[in-house]
């Protein structure tokens, strides 16, 4: 039961932060680590939030691209991933 209250407890976060969140962990390149860094959720708690505000077929499908994806944590990310940046963002 510890283990479940571990992934229960999460920051406050707003309506705002939700999408944001949302929007990272649907993206292939974005880290499970870097959604912790920036908003302080581990993966289980991103796994939990996506639980809850997702529909349940998308959660599906979202649990199933991001098993196993190398990308989706930085220790098994190869340096040849760095970062990545639109082509629409500015070179500045």
């Amino acid at each position: 039961m510890a283990r479940r209250e571990k992934y229960t407890t999460q920051p406050e976060l707003s309506p705002a932060d939700h999408d944001r969140i949302v929007r990272m962990a649907w993206e292939d390149r974005t880290s499970f680590d870097a959604i912790e860094r920036q908003f302080g959720l581990s993966n289980g708690q991103v796994i939990a939030l996506m639980r809850r505000l997702l529909h349940r077929a998308a959660f599906v499908r979202w649990r199933k691209r991001t098993a196993g994806r190398h990308t989706k944590h930085d220790q098994l990310r190869g340096f040849e991933f760095g970062r990545f940046r639109a082509p629409s963002q500015r070179g500045d």
